[in-house]
């Protein structure tokens, strides 16, 4: 009914927003009795559209992805009215605030366009968000941008005027809608930018080429990983650990080793030519306007190129100077003569340096890895979640989506996830042993162990017998060995059980440090590394075991068995 009252909608609205502020239980509620399918969508109009009726949508529609179960199918039936739906939640996004909207309503709105975005394989969805990521959109390049982006790739030029053209030919209605859509993504950063104390940034856009292969450089113009790098969010250790982390996978995708027009993968040797190419175009500048940066301009790529040597050359620099380069990187406009820079000389600074810095290739990001998790990782909530995760929040996790920009990008993704699951899996093992041994701290300031567990025993002795030098090319040890010694006093079976173990079998060395002193009860539902006093974590893996004599025993002999203790000779994880 064309006719249908907004009262009902209005009531389900206030009661999930102001009565129950988005309470998961009732948005499953009213998702389980099809709320979407038999009254919000067969009675949407343009006429009915508002702010309640927009937001009971993309709440369903949230759930829906939180579920895992299809959410477009409704649209898809009848499709005649998403076009105009989707364009008054890209005005309430832009418009909340004057629309009275509060930041956990714009939030809710920002999520359906983060769905939208990841939904590209549906025909409806993505006949929408092409308008927003299309080439027209670099018409909020700086003119001098634009022309530097233009000439890498010569055919777009041609592309570019006939795009002209046509905007030229629109109506004023018509040349009004599209401004407002090609430069959606721009007003999304900056008003991101101006709230930048509350909302973390999607990695979506970028992980996809069909999102990515424009916006990108729309995104590197706003500079806005700069403005996320040196926020004061970021700089805060607890509230900003998560909002860090998801800057790291925005930094990742953004300088992701790919070719942004072709959808071709570069190699080391491409990605080594583009940043020398950066670097000397920066040199260029230096030598030809600047007298105060020759020394700069003079020296060799290798010795200039790091954060340390950057920040030295270009640190005492004024920030006009420091615009002024800048601007003829066509990073920033032009200051006119007189005029003094409105950007602050950290910024400024941070802008040179982090675009020309050397970066570490994706193979040595892997070859930097630990072997086996540490505590950062393995109780990090953030990347591991407990098994209670709602699938509320973010997390700084990969996703696995229909597309990829390479070959290379769906294997590290799948490697990451793999090896967030096993080291959840180390956790659980971990926290069971360790809650099983009881940790207390004795009257004199030590260690006593109130339990037992089958397979953790206390070390005796430990000591580092050596420390193999760096091989060429790496800056860890290329190995470290040391002697465990364990006191098996213990039942027959489980000793035959310590006693199986043979070279290469993998073991967790662990270091507990307790507070709570002797007898204290352990609460599950407390946090587990501040309860067990947990410090250190590292894996290690078995070379051998050593009878009394200091022999090693060899596999298969068989009836060796020491009264004492077992010597275990390990290598050490040297990441």
């Amino acid at each position: 009914d064309p006719k249908v009252s907004e009262f009902p909608i209005y009531i389900s609205f206030c009661f999930i927003l102001y009565i129950s502020r988005f309470a998961i239980r009732k948005i499953m509620l009213l998702e389980f009795s099809q709320y979407l399918e038999n009254y919000l969508w067969v009675n949407y109009t343009p006429k009915v559209s508002s702010n309640a009726y927009l937001m009971s949508i993309c709440c369903i529609v949230n759930e829906k992805f939180r579920e895992n179960v299809p959410a477009w199918e409704v649209f898809k039936k009848e499709p005649s009215h998403f076009p105009f739906f989707f364009k008054c939640v890209m005005e309430a996004v832009l418009n909340g605030d004057e629309a009275g909207l509060t930041l956990r309503e714009q939030t809710v709105l920002l999520v359906f366009l983060d769905h939208c975005f990841n939904s590209l394989e549906v025909d409806l969805i993505r006949e929408q968000v092409q308008q927003l990521i299309s080439l027209p959109m670099w018409m909020c390049l700086l003119p001098s941008r634009l022309q530097q982006e233009l000439k890498k790739v010569p055919k777009l030029q041609k592309f570019w005027n006939l795009i002209k053209k046509k905007f030229d030919k629109m109506d004023a209605d018509a040349a009004e809608q599209a401004k407002k859509e090609r430069t959606f993504l721009l007003a999304l950063i900056k008003k991101f930018r101006g709230i930048l104390m509350s909302i973390p940034p999607s990695v979506l856009f970028f992980a996809l080429l069909p999102t990515r292969r424009w916006f990108n450089t729309v995104l590197d113009d706003s500079h806005l990983v700069v403005s996320c790098h040196l926020s004061s969010l970021a700089q805060r250790e607890k509230e900003g650990h998560l909002f860090c982390q998801l800057l790291d996978m925005l930094k990742f995708y953004t300088g992701f080793e790919i070719n942004d027009q072709t959808g071709n993968a570069l190699t080391q040797k491409e990605m080594t030519t583009l940043h020398y190419d950066r670097i000397t175009s920066l040199q260029r500048a230096a030598f030809a306007h600047f007298p105060e940066l020759h020394d700069f301009a003079l020296s060799n790529v290798a010795a200039v190129d790091t954060r340390e040597s950057l920040t030295k050359h270009f640190g005492h620099l004024s920030p006009n100077t420091l615009h002024q380069v800048a601007s003829y990187l066509c990073l920033l406009p032009e200051l006119a003569e007189g005029q003094d820079t409105i950007y602050e000389k950290e910024y400024l600074l941070e802008l040179l340096v982090s675009r020309h810095e050397r970066r570490i290739s994706q193979i040595e990001q892997l070859n930097q890895m630990p072997l086996y998790p540490t505590e950062k990782i393995i109780w990090d909530e953030n990347i591991v979640p407990t098994e209670y995760y709602s699938g509320e929040g973010c997390l700084a996790l990969p996703k696995l989506n229909l597309q990829f920009l390479t070959l290379h990008d769906y294997l590290l993704r799948n490697f990451n996830l793999f090896r967030l699951e096993s080291t959840y899996e180390i956790r659980q093992d971990i926290e069971d042993v360790v809650s099983r041994m009881k940790p207390w701290q004795s009257e004199y300031g030590g260690v006593v162990f109130g339990g037992w567990a089958r397979m953790a025993q206390t070390i005796t002795a430990f000591s580092i017998v050596e420390v193999a030098k760096p091989n060429i090319g790496e800056n860890w040890p290329a190995r470290v060995r040391a002697d465990v010694t364990v006191n098996l006093n213990i039942r027959d079976h489980i000793k035959h059980e310590w006693e199986g173990l043979r070279k290469h079998d993998v073991c967790f060395l662990i270091t507990v440090r307790p507070n709570l002193p002797y007898g204290t009860r352990f609460d599950r539902r407390q946090p587990f590394v501040e309860q067990t006093g947990l410090v250190y974590v590292r894996g290690c893996e078995v070379q051998g075991m050593l009878d009394d004599k200091g022999r090693v025993i060899e596999e298969g002999t068989g009836g060796v068995t020491l009264i004492t203790g077992h010597l275990v000779k390990a290598w050490g994880d040297t990441s």
